[in-house]
């Protein structure tokens, strides 16, 4: 109950991606569980943050408002989320699409946009209110990694997601997001192993 209602609060009435609520709570932040699911998604290169968030955006609204091979209207859904890679100026900006187009989303027309799925994966969430800046977004996403770093957890710190749930127009009661992804510990394991492995045959080689 508490769940369906804080996500009811945190989607506005738009519909957003199913997670449900670690049972291991983590200080200083939110660790969800997030279901696989198709998301509408474009890449723009070159541009700040910012920009690239302003034509990413306006390229998937296109898209939901009918620029794809069915002409179909899509409901819009919350978060529209972008990937920061620091040190790039690369940035991927996303949207979810509806469960009702889950099974067969329509192909987008515009050929930056395109469809993905994403798996299922355990998030770290750090909320926060009023209108996000890139350096807003940014000092956020810092204080996350810091939470995460103090408390043990195994994340992927190359790489963070904004995630927006209001429009511009919205003045009060705004919810922001920054996501960092969880390292399964088979995941770690495994990266660890290669670490281990290629580090003998380096020796071996000198």
């Amino acid at each position: 109950m508490i769940r369906s209602l804080k996500r009811t609060l945190l989607s506005h009435n738009l519909e957003s991606p199913k997670w449900s609520p670690a049972e291991v709570a983590v200080p200083g932040c939110e660790l969800r569980h997030y279901k696989a699911g198709i998301w509408a998604s474009t890449v723009i290169r070159g541009a700040s943050q910012k920009e690239a968030l302003r034509q990413g955006f306006r390229k998937l609204l296109h898209y939901i408002q009918g620029e794809n091979e069915t002409e179909t209207k899509i409901e819009m859904t919350v978060p529209v989320t972008c990937l920061v890679q620091p040190g790039t100026t690369e940035y991927k900006v996303s949207f979810f699409v509806p469960t009702k187009h889950q099974s067969s989303p329509p192909e987008p027309t515009d050929p930056d946009v395109f469809l993905e799925e994403r798996k299922g994966a355990a998030i770290f969430v750090r909320s926060f209110g009023g209108f996000a800046s890139v350096e807003k977004f940014s000092k956020e996403a810092k204080a996350l990694a810091d939470t995460l770093q103090k408390e043990g957890q195994s994340f992927h710190s190359d790489f963070y997601y904004t995630a927006g749930y209001n429009s511009p127009f919205t003045l009060f009661n705004r919810h922001n997001e920054v996501w960092y992804f969880k390292k399964e510990e088979l995941e770690g394991l495994w990266l660890q192993m290669a670490k281990n492995f290629l580090g003998k045959i380096g020796k071996l080689l000198v």
